[in-house]
């Protein structure tokens, strides 16, 4: 879908909230082959399954359908006799070609840059003669088309997604002290078993052609790469590649239901294209191969503690290679804080403002006895929700390839979730383009992987 049908979806969704009949259109969406039933179903079940929020959850993938998704979704409609609704969306559709600023957000500017390591003739070749001051290089301007890395691939796909919740706060330094929490039983996890837990891969390369998703070229380096790290940390690595979307949960349904009682721990992978979804906890879904999302809430909610019980009270990590939307950052100039981190003829970029810690937990009463259902669950998601996360086709992902390299230099010493700080500070400052991975922490012991 462009962008100027997108933002008349999104202009007209509390109208399309309030007054869109689904029960009607269903058979109309299936015929028109906008949605597979798959599709249909997950949109049915989406939140409490109430009315309003299955026609929320539809005009959300409505987004993702097609270049022609809106015209036959406006057909529908006039199909199933909501012909106040059709004529809203077609007058705003017309009124957008007739004068495209009447909806469409104004282009992108070209963006001003610092010559990261250009001469001054790469410069005048970009940009003509140069009218900088004698001595110094003017700055260079790029369009959107020059900035895009060639070799680079977004995972996919929709925007709006909330943001997540990183799992700390301060410099590497000030948050780690390995020695103190080794020694402490109550500050850390005990990963004394040998292999330590299960591991399981999910690779999504090829998509079928259906589902309009592109192959994820690189993904297999990705894939290789975690499996030996994962087997270098004392898991049982397992890798399935190109699931389903219903594959892919038979996958993990059968991995809770194995038997953990003489493991510490589990560790759930997914390298796949991502998309919003509706959530009450973790925000997010990666698709199967036939196109069809699995949301990440319903992966992690597998494990938990009702779900997998033989897992109560263990850490269950999850790492998410995928896209939260289309959004492409540029990021912001930001002062260096120390000498070191400043390179000749440039500074250093920040993507995003620091996630902030919630509120820490509250005692219950009955904590001895039992724990909360979600407890003991770390998602790491690659990216900020609505924005690209990036993919090079010849070395793999940016956050994976991060992720190995941080693991490999610094998991013997220091605790999950100062590496995720070490990765997401280190892949910020990758690339034109930005991305910055972030988390969600429902650990309650800080976690030493076993070396």
């Amino acid at each position: 879908m462009d962008e100027a049908d997108r933002q008349i979806l999104r202009r007209c969704r509390v109208q399309l909230v309030n007054e869109l009949q689904v029960a009607p259109l269903w058979d109309v969406l299936l015929t028109r082959q906008l949605f597979t039933p798959a599709m249909i179903e997950d949109i049915q079940h989406a939140g409490s399954g109430s009315r309003s929020d299955q026609a929320r959850q539809l005009v959300i993938d409505l987004e993702t359908r097609g270049s022609q998704a809106l015209p036959l979704f406006i057909s529908c409609l006039e199909d199933t006799d909501q012909n106040k609704l059709a004529s809203v969306l077609r007058a705003l559709r017309q009124a957008e070609k007739q004068n495209p600023e009447v909806i469409r957000p104004q282009d992108p500017m070209p963006v001003v840059v610092r010559a990261l390591g250009l001469t001054p003739e790469d410069l005048r070749g970009k940009q003509g003669p140069s009218k900088a001051t004698p001595g110094k290089l003017a700055p260079v301007v790029l369009g959107p088309e020059q900035l895009w890395p060639a070799k680079l691939r977004p995972e996919v796909l929709r925007p709006e997604m909330p943001r997540p919740v990183d799992s700390g706060s301060g410099r590497f330094s000030d948050v780690c002290a390995p020695e103190i929490s080794k020694q402490n039983a109550d500050l850390a996890y005990a990963l004394n078993a040998d292999p330590c837990g299960h591991c399981l891969i999910i690779n999504n390369v090829n998509f079928c052609l259906e589902s309009r998703l592109t192959a994820r070229t690189g993904s297999n380096i990705d894939c290789e790469k975690l499996r030996q790290r994962f087997h270098l940390l004392h898991f049982m690595v397992e890798v399935k590649c190109d699931l389903t979307a219903k594959q892919m949960v038979q996958a993990l349904v059968e991995l809770a239901r194995r038997d953990h009682s003489a493991l510490d721990c589990c560790v759930v992978v997914v390298l796949s294209h991502g998309c919003q979804a509706s959530h009450l906890q973790f925000p997010g879904a990666v698709y199967g191969t036939d196109g069809c999302p699995v949301a990440i809430e319903r992966i992690v909610n597998i494990f938990n503690g009702a779900g997998c019980p033989s897992l109560g009270g263990k850490p269950k990590l999850f790492f998410i290679q995928a896209c939260g939307g289309e959004q492409k950052d540029h990021g912001f100039e930001v002062a260096s804080a120390s000498p070191e981190d400043r390179t000749p003829g440039s500074d250093p970029e920040s993507d995003a403002v620091p996630f902030q810690e919630g509120p820490g937990p509250c005692d219950q009463p009955d904590a001895v006895s039992s724990l909360p259902t979600p407890s003991d669950i770390f998602v790491s998601y690659s990216t900020f929700p609505g924005f690209v996360s990036w993919r090079d086709t010849k070395s793999g992902s940016w956050y994976v390839e991060t992720l190995d390299g941080v693991f490999e230099q610094w998991a013997h010493s220091e605790d999950l979730q100062t590496l995720l700080l070490r990765v997401a500070n280190a892949v910020s400052q990758k690339g034109i383009y930005k991305q910055i991975p972030g988390c969600f922490n429902f650990l309650r012991k800080k976690l030493f992987f076993k070396v």
